[in-house]
């Protein structure tokens, strides 16, 4: 943004005409409390079902929603590919259908495994069904009542489908890591369960396009459980899918309660239902049981789905099943899903009379592709998997552009630049707060003439006004907004963090803390006062704050912290601050380097 110096002539009385003209008409509408305290969800938080009144509004959204998913999967932006590698081996032969064992390097002596289900027709291309697992003991090659693995890649085969089944992380040959290894150091980078497998399913789906058998522009996904958690997800990110079906997953009422399922930032704000209508308006099937948490599917979340497909004038091209059973993938819900993309894909017109042939699973070691041999000589620990992430996640940011590489770390803090900032003011009191998101942001307002000056102090705006920064401020009679940010000082408030996987539905403290300078700078940029140049001044911890806070604005902004209190190693990071995703999204000395304006030492 180019600027105008005579900014720094604004005089108060413009300013604080404008802070009074605002208050009368805002009053009401910013809470007596910060809801960031008292509305905490989590797991089992029964959400609202989205609901857009046109398509443009929708399409924004998503865009916003795809963002999200990619920076909480840790893949903002997308890191480059590498050659998968892949090992095909060992068929099996059977009546209309092979399956053969798979090993694919996800990223360099990084291996997932699975088994590809082919028919054997005669065509030489196929439609293919990208395949994840839920949280059964065995995986992919489960066999029992309620799961057969096994049944839904043979009988998809039989239908004239190549058939992908691959693993979660620490599943079956995928053993590299284990299946729960999410702390806060890992998730600095955005290393979790959810993010190693999402990148595993882009990866599964160019194995599968890459198939000479295989219609590139005709691959679909299907999973129940976690693997339906999978394919939304999938689907949310990658436009390549065509037709899905998650099963017994999308749900108001419960998100998913494995921690492959959650990832800091994933459900700020959103929920699995309006990630799964993201698909729209491609084929889609939601499966759903009478005896878990998507009984209400059929009455709550598909109508409320099918509101979105509607906007496209594609409401007949989702459908809803439910099955009376408890938490399955059985034959009945199969049958539904064989059904659905028989009908949508192949266009039979039998579609609804195809069932599934009895079948004789096979030894898990007749299926696993290390049970015979072990993995390639290049396979790395687990710490050598975090490491290869890290590099993998450094290498994408360095040919980012700078605006790619603010918007991932704007999406790493979940902070938003409001168009409007409400605001009550009673003498120098001023409270601010952003329009629906029900926050609450206390402030001193000491008027003055020049360059507008926002102070944090981590003790809050008492301390602030105490500080040697504040007296040299006032005595060049600036004016200065002073900040008690989020719990601190007045604004310390109880907040329950016990609920399950926290940050994967709530913004953390620091998070917050950051918001409420956001929020400041932009009730200062849009205070229709002519201002344009701030300075924001942040001491101790909340030196940190304000670097990232000035970092992710599009304002032109000067910077003013000591050198020493941004001097943060990596275990104070993740001990002292809660931040996940800041190092992914290129850490302090990249937002360093994203400063708008000049960063000098405090006065």
């Amino acid at each position: 943004m180019q600027l105008k110096r005579t900014c720094r002539n604004v005089s108060v009385s413009i300013l604080a005409l404008f802070l009074g003209s605002l208050a009368l008409p805002s009053a009401a509408q910013i809470p007596s409390v910060d809801l960031r305290n008292t509305h905490t969800p989590d797991v089992k938080t029964h959400v609202a079902v989205p609901h857009f009144e046109n398509l443009s509004s929708w399409e924004a959204r998503k865009k916003h929603l795809r963002d999200q998913v990619l920076s909480a999967g840790g893949l903002y932006s997308m890191p480059q590919k590498t050659p998968l590698h892949p090992q095909i081996f060992d068929r099996i032969e059977g009546d209309g259908y092979t399956i053969e064992k798979v090993l694919i390097e996800t990223m360099p002596g990084y291996y997932l495994g699975g088994n590809l289900y082919r028919p054997k027709d005669g065509k030489q291309k196929h439609p293919a069904v990208l395949n994840p697992h839920g949280h059964w003991q065995y995986g992919r090659l489960e066999n029992q009542p309620l799961y057969s693995g096994e049944s839904f890649g043979v009988t998809l085969a039989q239908l004239g489908f190549v058939v992908f089944a691959y693993d979660m992380v620490g599943y079956t040959d995928t053993i590299q890591t284990p299946h729960d290894f999410a702390n806060p150091a890992r998730q600095l980078w955005s290393f979790t369960p959810l993010g190693l497998q999402l990148w595993n399913s882009t990866r599964g789906l160019d194995f599968l396009s890459a198939l000479s058998d295989v219609d590139a522009q005709q691959i679909g996904m299907a999973g129940a459980s976690g693997g339906g958690t999978q394919t939304f997800l999938l689907t949310a990110i990658d436009d390549r899918i065509q037709f899905a079906a998650p099963v017994n997953m999308v749900s108001a009422m419960m998100q998913g309660g494995d921690v492959c399922e959650n990832a800091p930032g994933l459900r700020v704000g959103t929920n699995n239902v309006e990630i799964a209508a993201m698909f729209a308006p491609k084929p889609m099937l939601l499966v759903s049981a009478t005896g878990d948490w998507t009984q209400n599917v059929p009455r709550e979340e598909f109508p409320a789905i099918q509101a979105i497909y509607d906007l496209y004038g594609k409401r007949d091209d989702v459908e809803v099943v439910q099955i009376h059973e408890n938490h399955n993938f059985n034959q009945a819900s199969r049958e539904a899903v064989y059904r659905f993309f028989a009908k949508r894909v192949l266009k039979r017109s039998d579609a609804a009379s195809i069932v599934e042939k009895p079948m004789k699973a096979h030894k898990l070691q007749e299926m696993m592709a290390t049970s015979a041999r072990p993995l390639p000589a290049n396979a790395l620990s687990f710490e050598g998997v975090f490491d290869q992430w890290r590099l993998m996640g450094q290498d994408a940011l360095k040919s980012a552009s700078p605006g790619v590489k603010r918007t991932a770390l704007t999406l790493a803090l979940g902070v938003q630049w409001p168009d409007r900032v409400l605001s009550e003011q009673k003498g120098r009191e001023l409270t601010l707060g952003r329009p629906g998101a029900g926050d609450r942001v206390s402030a001193t307002y000491i008027p003055g003439r020049g360059t507008p000056a926002i102070v944090v102090d981590p003790a809050g705006a008492h301390a602030a006004l105490s500080s040697e920064t504040a007296r040299t401020l006032l005595a060049a009679h600036r004016p200065i907004l002073l900040l008690n940010v989020f719990q601190t000082s007045t604004a310390v408030a109880n907040r329950d963090r016990s609920g399950a996987y926290f940050v994967t539905y709530n913004v953390s403290d620091d998070q917050a803390r950051i918001q409420d300078i956001a929020t400041a700078i932009s009730f200062l940029e849009k205070s229709g006062a002519g201002v344009r140049l701030l300075d924001v001044y942040g001491t101790d911890r909340a030196a940190l704050w304000s670097l990232l806070a000035v970092a992710a604005s599009p304002y032109q902004i000067n910077l003013h912290v000591q050198d020493r209190d941004l001097n943060v190693s990596d275990a104070e990071l993740s001990t002292a601050f809660s931040l996940p995703g800041l190092n992914r999204a290129g850490g302090i000395a990249g937002a360093r380097q994203l400063l708008p304006g000049a960063m000098r030492p405090r006065d």
